[in-house]
């Protein structure tokens, strides 16, 4: 019996080892990004690289995360390195020192990419002039060197885009409301746009955006009226636009905004009488119009809220 037990013991272990076995070429892929890395070993050593440390794969060994995080990582993005992960669905590569420009070959193999993250690198020059990956929910690409443009084909592959980030960057032309134009415009939740050089008026289109719940494009070029349908998003749970030159009057209409918690239009030129149904606005908890031109009394419930920065 005991030796039965340790045959079963030992052909259940094979088994599962075979069954989560990674690829033999991703593994290769995997090592050739580690290599062209000037950075702390990764340790990836084992033959099995499904047990490599930031690596999960499925039930058929393929990698489906990449989750490398704070990792002291330093070199280039290089695309041949990742074009053999095809079933690649996380990307994690935030808070390195990565470097180079994000090409759209570097998407071209990763067709079921869903999240990536790599926000808190060096990465520079323009973004590629579309998305290939239709597949894409969260897109972080904060706190980086991107310059030039948001073209309106950059969007246009995208069906499942949840969240998009390009905060803290040096992005400029004008403001991409096309994104709420586009399909991706029927899951859209977080928008951040915020600390960078877009200019001109924000043009229609984020009314488009029917499930958002966060707007941020504070720390721009901003100018022009508050874009007018923003007030058909009535999901809209964080509006911040905060360091701009907006003018104009804040519409009667802000009332349809209903879930509004933060309202940060500090620093613009916002003029005439605030709304006399402003008060209704009952969820707010952050209310910021400071450094405006704006007129007339806050109601009394937001006396605690009103804090200038």
């Amino acid at each position: 019996m005991a030796h039965i037990f340790l045959l079963i013991l030992f052909f259940s272990s094979t088994i599962s080892t075979y069954i989560h076995a990674c690829n033999q070429i991703e593994r290769s892929s995997l090592l050739s990004f580690s290599l062209a890395l000037s950075s702390p070993t990764l340790n990836w050593t084992s033959v099995n690289c499904c047990h490599w440390k930031g690596i999960t794969c499925d039930q058929d060994g393929w990698v489906t995360h990449l989750h490398l995080p704070s990792k002291g990582l330093k070199g280039g993005m290089f695309p041949l390195s990742f074009g053999n992960l095809t079933h690649l669905t996380h990307l994690n590569l935030s808070k390195n020192s990565l470097y180079g420009s994000l090409q759209t070959e570097f998407f071209s193999s990763l067709k079921h990419l869903e999240i990536l993250d790599l926000s808190y690198n060096l990465l520079s020059r323009e973004l590629p002039l579309y998305l290939p990956s239709s597949s894409i929910k969260k897109l972080d690409l904060s706190s980086n060197q991107f310059q030039g443009g948001i073209t309106s084909s950059f969007f246009q592959q995208t069906r499942n885009l949840i969240s998009f980030n390009v905060s803290n960057n040096i992005l400029s032309g004008p403001f991409p409301s096309s994104i709420c134009l586009k399909h991706s415009s029927r899951l859209t939740r977080v928008l951040d746009f915020s600390s960078n050089k877009f200019n001109g008026s924000i043009s229609r289109g984020l009314g488009e955006c029917s499930e958002l719940r966060v707007f941020r494009a504070s720390h721009n070029n901003l100018s022009g009226f508050l874009p007018e349908d923003i007030y058909n998003a009535t999901k809209l749970e964080e509006l911040a636009l905060a360091l701009n030159s907006l003018y104009g009057a804040i519409s009667d209409r802000i009332v349809n905004l209903t879930n509004l918690a933060i309202l940060d239009l500090y620093y613009n030129q916002l003029s005439g009488v605030l709304p006399l149904n402003f008060g209704k606005l009952s969820k707010l908890k952050l209310l910021n119009l400071d450094f405006n031109h704006l007129e007339g009394a806050l109601p009394p419930i937001f006396d605690e809220l009103h804090k200038p920065y």
